[in-house]
């Protein structure tokens, strides 16, 4: 006769105490299994959903930074083309009038260079007196000190790293006799002459010439003395201090060296549409990427087939809502105040904006809004620094998106703990039930063995009756 035990199972009661014992533990952990593992799916798609928002609103946020640059302005309603940009580059405002430009430039402007005596140990050299630096231009102090011991190395590199930003630069430069200090500056025209003092062997005077023949101790300004810049604007001589011009007629001239040349100065209708372009589409790409993160994926029949990362969520609607809210502002204009004098519209279905190039044609040609164009977007509260405001609060450190990713991090934390407590009970459970049912199935086992033993007992009594 076939043995009832099956192989698995339990030797004295032929159960299988294994599969009961499983079904038992799978039982008591499956809601709180489900619970942590819908929460752990909810809590890590918004993390991801929180990230993609930051980084969407970084490559806005750099958008809109390129967009109000004021050193290369993108909404100018004139362009300035130079005739030769080798010679003079040049760039129109709005102030800027129409029409051609001749230059003529005499001589750029010069700037200052000093060099100290000759140390004949090159860069290394120890200075043999150390103290207070001073360097003087245009009747302005900048002060340094040259710690006992100092190399001349060491001296460079404690003026470039003091007054980089003030347009001072220290070099070292060797000739026959040894390595010099060397100084130099940004400021240009008459007057900049670059002097020092405080420490014998680096004093230079910038108001006189190192000399010719040089020798190991000359010092003193290198080549010619700073000069102004001179040059006509249509036969008008004009003087300057710097190279950069930005009082001629509404342009910013940017003298390069001298010769002959034309500016002229037309309307920017080309660029302006080029750069509202830009505005449009950098606005439409956060705006259908953030509504992308909340709208879950449909099959066929409208049902639900996967969920978005932030559905549900009401986070990105704010946003949504904060960015689009200085798009219908009034602008400080005098005749364009509003997007849709350029065309601008929104789509009402979809929220994108839309751009008229007939309507933006009419607005720069029959309207004559060009001068106003920058006013409206980067202005005193133009549209570009609206934008910026409000999204400040959501990518400021500490701000909406840093909290709610630190929340979301915290709940991430506690659904761990959760599942390694949940892990730890079902460990327990599984050892308990384990043993209660092995202490049944020999217990069982032993009952059975008696049954045996007792059936045994009487069928040999009755075998002797027989008998």
């Amino acid at each position: 006769m076939a043995s009832p035990i099956l192989p698995g199972t339990g030797l004295g009661s032929g159960l299988d105490t294994g599969a009961i014992v499983k079904a038992l533990v799978n039982s008591d952990k499956a809601a709180k299994q489900g619970q942590i593992d819908r929460g752990t799916a909810t809590n890590t798609a918004s993390i991801s959903g929180i990230g993609t928002l930051k980084s969407l609103l970084a490559t806005f946020q750099t958008a809109l930074k390129d967009l109000g640059s004021t050193t290369n302005p993108q909404f100018t309603g004139f362009a300035a083309t130079s005739s030769d940009v080798k010679i003079a580059g040049a760039v129109a405002n709005n102030a800027a009038v129409a029409g051609t430009y001749k230059i003529e430039i005499t001589q750029v402007a010069t700037s200052s260079k000093v060099a100290s005596g000759a140390f004949a140990g090159g860069a290394s050299s120890v200075i043999a007196q150390g103290g207070g630096l001073t360097i003087t231009q245009n009747g302005k102090n900048y002060s340094v000190v040259v710690p006992d011991g100092s190399t001349l190395q060491q001296v460079r590199d404690s003026i470039n790293s003091k007054f980089a930003t003030d347009g001072l630069s220290a070099n070292i430069v060797s000739d026959q006799f040894g390595a010099r200090l060397v100084l130099g500056s940004s400021v240009t025209g008459v007057g900049s002459e670059i002097s020092t003092s405080g420490i014998p062997s680096l004093t230079m005077n910038g108001a006189q010439k190192i000399g010719s023949p040089t020798t190991a101790t000359s010092s003193g300004a290198l080549g010619e003395l700073p000069i102004d810049a001179i040059y006509t604007v249509d036969g008008l001589e004009r003087s300057s201090k710097s190279n950069t011009i930005t009082d001629v007629s509404g342009l910013s001239l940017t003298l390069l060296t001298k010769g002959n040349l034309s500016v002229t100065v037309a309307g920017n209708n080309d660029g302006l549409k080029a750069s509202i372009q830009k505005f449009v589409d950098a606005y439409n790409a956060i705006a259908n990427a953030v509504t992308s993160l909340t709208k879950p994926s449909l099959d066929d029949d409208g049902n639900l087939t996967v969920s978005a990362a932030l559905t549900g969520d009401p986070l990105p609607r704010s946003l949504l809502a904060a960015i689009r809210a200085p798009l219908s502002q009034t602008g400080a204009g005098d005749k364009l105040t509003v997007l849709s004098q350029l065309g601008i519209t929104t789509d009402q279905k979809t929220g994108a904006l839309n751009f008229d190039s007939v309507k933006f044609k009419s607005a720069m040609e029959d309207k004559k809004l060009a001068g106003e164009v920058q006013t409206l977007f980067t202005g005193t509260n133009g549209l570009v620094e609206r934008m910026n405001n409000v999204i400040k609060p959501y990518t400021d450190t500490g701000g909406i998106l840093d909290t709610r990713t630190t929340n979301l991090n915290k709940i991430k934390t506690k659904l761990i703990n959760d599942q390694q407590a949940l892990d730890r009970r079902v460990e327990t459970l599984t050892a308990t039930l384990t043993k209660k049912y092995n202490d049944m199935d020999t217990l069982v086992g032993k009952l059975k063995a008696t049954a045996a033993n007792i059936t045994s007992m009487f069928e040999a009594m009755n075998a002797q009756q027989k008998g």
